[in-house]
């Protein structure tokens, strides 16, 4: 039964927070420091999920595949290499080197 409490509260929380967004007047958004927080803050979250799921295992730093593949994509994003191409580099690393490394 506490996993349907926490679908509800979940479910409550979304909800509200949904309202919440609603409820804010446009003048506060069209504030130069709301509007420069808005642009950086997905690229920083983005950011921190990526180095998240690439260096860590529960409360480990992990150095494997993953990380070469983030590097090898990193290398071809400073060459200027379209998205797709950045993609298939990092998926190509990764699957490479777990094939070295078993």
């Amino acid at each position: 039964m506490n996993i349907w409490i926490a679908i509800g509260v979940t479910a409550v929380g979304c909800y509200a927070v949904k309202l919440i967004g609603l409820l804010v007047p446009a003048g506060a958004l069209e504030r130069p420091v709301v509007k420069r927080l808005a642009a950086l803050l997905p690229v920083a979250l983005l950011a921190a999920l990526t180095a998240q799921q690439t260096f860590a295992d529960g409360q480990a730093l992990v150095l494997d595949a993953k990380a070469a593949g983030l590097a090898a994509a990193a290398v071809a994003l400073l060459l200027r290499a379209p998205f797709l191409l950045v993609v298939g580099v990092a998926v190509v690393v990764t699957a490479a080197v777990r094939a070295m490394t078993g």
